[in-house]
């Protein structure tokens, strides 16, 4: 499609109530003709579908769908596995997707000659951080727009605009907010924002109840270079590696994650997170490195990759830090190789064996029934071992 003079505004498009509204308000309020783009990372195909057909129904200029899901696994997934990316306690799936969806948003702008880009986030959440810097980072010029926040609409306005310009109003609307891609799905909004209230059945749609998992399942996965390759011994390209994984994790009642989260703003939030392949496949890659990385290594590692995590979780995946940690990262994972097998269980999990060629453990030298190492060669080390502290407890006696 040519813009030919023709007002363009660009919205990221999710078919829920925030992004429909705001298509409707991008004309309405704003006078732009709206082109919708919907970027699959692993969200329900049904949802695609939806999303497709309510732009059409809405009377859009153009619609887009762009399958991400390649690249979402290969430059973003793979990436957060070889850094371990945490926040305060969760694998990150919202956040780890937005630098994607931002990207392609700007890309299309600039290949249909658009004004503007719009998201649906509030002033209230995190994903405003994570769109926009992106955007302005790749596309300074573009326009940026953000009806709900920029209107300062609550839910209640939002559902109130929607039933007046005959939107649809989707059921989850009115109890959950969810977001869901391949890494994982949250859920909150609604019942949850009650810190007290026990989250119900309802809610999960990945993830068995744990209580009803009554069977032990043992799974074996194989990493080259911190990749995860294959699963159970079957080779598996990267999309279904993780979605078999999610598979695998879930029906173990394995990832459910409930947390009061620090927001970028410092505001606090209850979120509830099913992340089962993203728990199973951090899990295991951190027992492998714990089997193959030096000491110093693995103590450098765990602030590189809370550093990780953090710029993930704050929008900064385009900061030059990020590039210079997957640098260091990169060169600790050329011996990240080999198997590790996990024991599934009422919704536990468990590190059961690990092997790799890299290995730096050693069965001759830390047996008990081996005499390759001369335990006697070591008394002079320990002699002065702790020697401050042993010196400072002398000083400490003689002054009393």
């Amino acid at each position: 499609m040519v813009n030919n003079g023709e007002k363009i505004g660009v919205l990221a498009y999710s078919g829920g109530l925030d992004t429909s509204c705001c298509l409707k308000l991008l004309e309405d309020k704003y006078g732009y003709k709206v082109v919708t783009l919907c970027v699959d990372v692993g969200q329900p195909e049904e949802d695609i579908r939806e999303a497709e057909e309510k732009a059409k129904r809405y009377g859009v200029y153009k619609h887009y769908t762009i399958d991400a899901k390649e690249e979402f696994v290969r430059e973003y997934i793979f990436r957060a596995i070889k850094a371990n990316a945490m926040y305060e306690g969760y694998p990150l799936s919202t956040a780890l997707a937005r630098p994607l969806i931002a990207l392609k948003l700007v890309q299309l702008a600039e290949e249909l000659g658009a004004e503007a880009v719009a998201h649906g986030c509030t002033g209230k959440g995190n994903d405003q951080f994570r769109f926009e810097s992106i955007i302005r980072a790749m596309a300074p010029h573009l326009r940026i727009i953000a009806p709900i926040r920029d209107l300062n609409l609550t839910r209640k306005e939002e559902i109130e605009y929607a039933k007046k310009h005959g939107i649809e109003i989707p059921s989850e609307s009115k109890k959950y907010s969810i977001d869901e891609n391949l890494w994982g799905r949250s859920i909150e909004g609604g019942p949850l924002e009650d810190p007290a209230f026990e989250p119900p059945e309802e809610v999960f749609a990945w993830t068995r109840n744990p209580k009803e998992c009554t069977e032990e399942e043992y799974v074996e996965i194989e990493f080259e270079k911190g990749v995860p390759v294959r699963v159970n011994g079957k080779e598996i390209d990267p999309v279904d590696l993780v979605m078999e994984c999610n598979r695998i994790g879930g029906r173990n009642g394995i990832g459910r994650i409930d947390i009061m989260e620090d927001r970028i703003l410092g505001l606090k939030s209850r979120e509830n997170y099913e992340c089962p392949g993203a728990v199973l496949l951090i899990t295991a890659h951190k027992a492998l490195e714990q089997l193959v990385l030096s000491r110093e290594e693995l103590k450098f590692k765990d602030v590189v990759d809370a550093t990780y995590g953090d710029l993930i979780y704050r929008g900064l995946w385009h900061e030059p830090l990020r590039e210079a940690l997957d640098g260091f990262i990169d060169k600790t994972q050329e011996r990240v190789c080999g198997k590790v097998i996990l024991k599934l269980y009422g919704g536990s999990i468990r590190v059961v064996g690990r092997e790799s060629p890299y290995a730096l453990y050693s069965k001759d030298l830390v047996s008990f029934e081996e005499k390759e190492m001369d335990q006697r060669e070591i008394v002079g080390m320990v002699k002065y071992y702790g020697l401050q502290a042993t010196l400072y407890h002398s000083v400490k006696r003689r002054l009393q």
